[in-house]
């Protein structure tokens, strides 16, 4: 199965091109899903249907759902949610306001995750194609998976034995309940599903595709973005360039953004050297239909598979290099001044910006001492020395 994400920078058509890509997917006789995580939902709007939290059919093969937060937060944060609003019932806090507190920050991305999971394990798609909120939202979204897992192996296992151990005493002296085993069996449920979700988005069949308009702005953030998405383990696969003007000879306002595009795609081409650029071209009209979006895709890939397996290698490796263990994680478009390197036990600390990430050494380089590090070719690669026996 092939999951592509679409995202960028708000305002720049992404769920347009999405939708566009999904319907020629299907017209190449996929049978493909294309799903919102965006709270915006506009993938009906786009295809000119009403769309719900149920795969909706829009064409043959073609089949688009916004997902449901509330129905899906139900299901996977009610239990932890109920004993949150028990604890702020005994602190005094009013009920109306327990409610809103005990609300997951950014439930609806999450969840959208969470269905994003439950289409895959249903096995009925060919292609499953989403629609990603802007750019910032998605990051974060992204980095949740692994940095949750992180905490499940190294920090719950030990606040659960404690609770186990210590509840009734901790309960008493702080005037508030602790959970008990089905919070934290509902914890584990969410996390071990958002697990899932990691393994399916940086899977080999899964990736990234970057949506933005040749505009200085927004390519300084997606140049941003496919650093950041290296980092974090995902996968990206192209990028588009949408509504590139046509050149329009006699016409001197036109021309000027014409010169102007032209010079932002020059450096698109020369920043992401290596990843396909498709360019659509701006239409007189706004594509809205799956007959018009389909086209619009159509002319885009021109003849190309829309959904084509992501090529080159997988953004983090570890290979044998002489009397060397090296890993390789990807990181384009970054120098060595940029980057933050520790070790921590079993965990590598990469910080690029304002992202880092905790790698969780492969037990191959467990024992073995760091030899060095170099950020080359669009690389990091962490040597680590064998031991001599």
């Amino acid at each position: 199965m092939r999951v592509l994400l679409f995202t960028g920078k708000g305002g720049v058509g992404k769920s347009t091109v999405a939708a566009g890509t999904a319907a020629a997917a299907a017209r190449s006789g996929r049978r493909t899903l294309v799903l919102s995580t965006d709270a915006a939902h506009s993938l009906g709007d786009v295809y000119g249907v009403p769309a719900g939290p149920e795969p909706t059919e829009v064409a043959e093969r073609l089949f688009v759902a916004q997902v449901d937060a509330q129905r899906r937060f139900e299901q996977s944060w009610a239990q932890i949610q109920e004993y949150l609003r028990g604890v702020l019932d005994v602190a005094g806090v009013d009920p109306v306001a327990a409610e809103e507190l005990t609300v997951l920050p950014g439930a609806e991305e999450v969840l959208a995750l969470l269905e994003l999971r439950a289409q895959a394990r249903q096995g009925q798609w060919d292609v499953i194609v989403v629609d990603c909120a802007p750019t910032a939202e998605t990051l974060r979204l992204l980095a949740l998976p692994e940095a949750l897992g992180w905490y499940m192996t190294r920090v719950f296992p030990v606040q659960r034995r404690m609770v186990r151990t210590l509840g009734p005493v901790l309960g008493r002296a702080a005037g508030v309940p602790m959970p008990g085993d089905p919070v934290f069996g509902a914890v584990e449920d969410l996390l071990r599903e958002l697990g899932e979700v990691r393994e399916l988005l940086t899977g080999p069949g899964a990736s990234v595709r970057l949506v933005l308009t040749p505009e200085r702005v927004v390519l300084a953030e997606a140049r941003r973005s496919w650093t950041t998405l290296s980092l974090l383990g995902y996968a990206v696969d192209g990028v588009v360039a949408n509504r590139v003007f046509p050149g329009a000879e006699g016409d001197e306002w036109r021309e000027g953004w014409v010169r102007a595009q032209a010079e932002v795609l020059r450096d698109l081409e020369r920043s992401f050297d290596g990843l396909p650029v498709w360019r659509a071209a701006y239409r007189a009209e706004e594509p809205v239909g799956e007959q018009a979006v389909a086209e619009m895709a159509l002319d885009l890939y021109a003849g190309q598979d829309p959904v084509a397996p992501p090529a080159g290698s997988a953004p983090f490796r570890v290979e044998r290099s002489g009397a060397h263990l090296v890993m390789t994680v990807r990181l384009p478009l970054v120098g060595p001044e940029e980057v933050e390197l520790a070790r921590r036990g079993d965990d590598l600390l990469v910080t690029v910006g304002s992202y880092r990430r905790v790698l969780s050494l492969p037990s191959a380089v467990h024992a073995l001492p760091l030899a060095g590090a170099r950020v080359e070719g669009g690389n990091l690669q962490v040597r680590f020395e064998e031991k001599v026996t």
